[in-house]
């Protein structure tokens, strides 16, 4: 039986805030941490326990009330989150008894969770603020009783399909060989999970892209030898093989022709496997992150900084969030990798833009380790309108690349090739969990040229090689007025190489 309850919280350590650890122009909020005190709690609750709220899904709803699911199988409604200080905030448990929705998407005509068996549609029929239905949205995947049967979603992408992507089973009881773990699709009109791309092990994070397209933050594991982020479409397959069975039933629209390749450096596996499809983008493991779990597309109109445009990533493991330009060669998406932001109170699992240009930021340490000092939480980011000195875009040129910055720089630093170190690698595509960098290969920087603006300096570079992470380093590039990058790493996933 749901329970109504309402609380309000108000505390000195809700109203704490501070700049994150590497990004003194963000401010970080604590909406809610596992150690905030309450000031009223309900006798339901013990002593010290607060609300437990382990975030695993968010969306705003229309009346502007931010919808919070938990893996515990809770959603709550809060109030007061955009305040310019939130120190009063309202929390309303909105449904209970949901097998770990691992999402949520306000609808329209009420809220969309997704939980391991299906895409659910929680409804307030009598003005209440508490669901009174919930209606099965949307299904047809196999569960078992295996640890990491996740669902992810909803998410709609900018044609308006609505997609779900489903985690490989892991450990006693899994059953991979069944529809359709490890695989992405989207919910139709009536209800049925059409699948649509395969090879993934834990598609944690889905969202739409730049253009609307739909895109996926996979986890480094077996056969994923670093974190990659997709372009999830119809007809492709990724890393992870371990699902891949369901291929021979009619409703699959992925046809393996050749058998997947193992021990080889990835992009001999592409070319052995014509149905393999790249990453659009590597995060490298440590440099960027360990586990990333969710993504969004950052379009503020300049409230966030000046990275309009670009994927937001969370990342678990270091509790940070990285950013990733993306453009297409080809016709295919591929871009940079760059470090953002980090010193957040826990593992980061969701992430959702707020109406106002800030960013909402669900966390919960699940148990596993984070760099995090708490077990759970929600905090909120705001630019404070400083400068922010950055590469924002590294851009692939037949001979090497443009750097754009966000802010005009030094000509003598900036139009110096000694001021840059580039190097390229790939990995081992195996059955191994994860690969280390390997065919690692210094490139030589050529010239820099600086535009006229003296935002943009072209690199021509010696050795690009398609399929490979191109990593750069540019810890001399200074701005005008002699300030530090700051980040001074890129990583570039080079798919193609541009034809001139």
């Amino acid at each position: 039986m749901n329970k109504q309850l309402t609380l309000s919280l108000l505390c000195s350590a809700v109203a704490a805030s501070g700049a994150l650890a590497a990004a003194p122009q963000y401010q970080i909020a604590d909406i809610l941490t596992a150690d905030a005190p309450s000031a009223s709690r309900s006798k339901e609750w013990k002593p010290g326990a607060g609300i437990p709220l382990e975030v695993s899904g968010m969306d705003w709803m229309p009346d502007g009330r931010l919808a919070v699911a938990t893996r515990k199988g809770e959603v709550w409604m809060l109030e007061g989150v955009l305040a310019p200080t939130p120190d009063k905030v309202t929390f309303k448990l909105f449904a209970s008894g949901l097998h770990e929705p691992l999402g949520a998407l306000s609808d329209g005509d009420g809220l969309l969770v997704t939980q391991r068996t299906e895409v659910t549609r929680l409804r307030d029929t009598n003005g209440d603020g508490v669901a009174d239905e919930y209606l099965s949205a949307g299904g047809g995947w196999n569960v078992s009783g295996a640890y990491h049967g996740y669902a992810y979603g909803p998410k709609r992408d900018g044609r308006g399909n609505l997609w779900v992507t489903l985690n490989l089973d892991m450990g006693d009881h899994s059953a991979n060989k069944a529809p359709w773990r490890g695989w992405g699709g989207t919910i139709g009109p009536d209800g049925a999970f059409r699948p649509l791309a395969a090879g993934m092990r834990s598609p944690c994070g889905i969202g739409a892209g730049p253009g609307g397209d739909m895109f996926c933050v996979d986890q480094q594991g077996t056969w994923v030898p670093a974190t990659p982020i997709y372009h999830l479409r119809k007809g492709a397959f990724f890393l992870n093989p371990e699902g891949i069975a369901p291929q021979s039933l009619p409703e699959s629209p992925v046809k393996l022709s050749a058998n997947v390749p193992t021990k080889l450096p990835y992009p001999d596996a592409v070319h052995a496997l014509p149905e393999m499809c790249p990453p659009a983008v590597w995060l490298p493991y440590n440099k960027m992150g360990r586990s990333g779990t969710d993504l969004v597309l950052c379009d503020a109109g300049g409230k966030f900084g000046p990275f309009d445009g670009q994927l937001l990533v969370a990342e678990f493991t270091d509790a940070k969030i990285g950013r990733v330009f993306l453009e297409k060669i080809g016709g295919e998406y591929q871009g940079a990798a760059f470090p953002f932001l980090d010193g957040f109170a826990s593992g980061i699992v969701r992430l959702l833009a707020a109406k106002d240009g800030s960013l909402m930021v669900g966390m919960t340490s699940r148990g596993w380790s984070s760099l995090g000092t708490k077990s759970y939480g929600l905090q909120r980011v705001r630019w404070n309108g400083d400068a922010v000195f950055a590469i924002r875009e590294m851009r692939a040129k037949p001979d090497g690349f443009e750097l754009v910055f966000t802010e005009p720089v030094d000509p003598a630093t900036a139009s110096n090739p000694a001021s840059y170190v580039m190097t390229s690698y790939t990995y081992l595509y195996s059955s191994a969990y994860g690969s280390d960098e390997i065919e690692t290969a210094p490139l030589k920087i050529l010239s820099a040229t600086l535009a006229p603006d003296a935002r943009s300096v072209r690199l021509r570079v010696e050795g690009l090689r398609a399929l490979f992470v191109h990593e750069l380093h540019a810890p001399e590039v200074r701005s005008v007025g002699g300030r530090k990058l700051d980040h001074a790493e890129a990583y570039y996933t080079l798919n193609r190489i541009p034809k001139p």
